[in-house]
């Protein structure tokens, strides 16, 4: 990771102990995101395998009944915002449909 740069004028914090801890936050929060974005990436890597398999043996490429699974389970964890969340990563991994 890189130093930490952070300046009230980056950050919009009104004082240097401020701007450190937000540019170091905001460095995690970097982290996170990609850490995110790989795991996404290896989502819709590991659903390309699931589609194939059940496109050769003669079903179809999408199970509504399993991504309606998927969309309670990111519901029940994070709201309504869940949903939409949902919704997007099954969009990345089977297209629109």
């Amino acid at each position: 990771m890189t130093t930490n740069t952070a300046t009230p004028e980056k950050t919009g914090a009104r004082t240097d102990e401020a701007a450190t801890l937000i540019g170091d936050a905001r460095d995690r929060i970097d982290a996170l995101d990609d850490r995110i974005i790989g795991l996404i990436q290896e989502r819709v890597a590991v659903s390309a395998v699931i589609q194939e398999a059940r496109i050769s043996s003669g079903g179809r490429r999408v199970n509504l009944a399993r991504e309606m699974e998927v969309l309670g389970h990111y519901r029940d964890a994070l709201g309504k915002p869940g949903t939409a969340l949902a919704m997007t990563m099954l969009e990345l991994c089977r297209g629109r449909i």
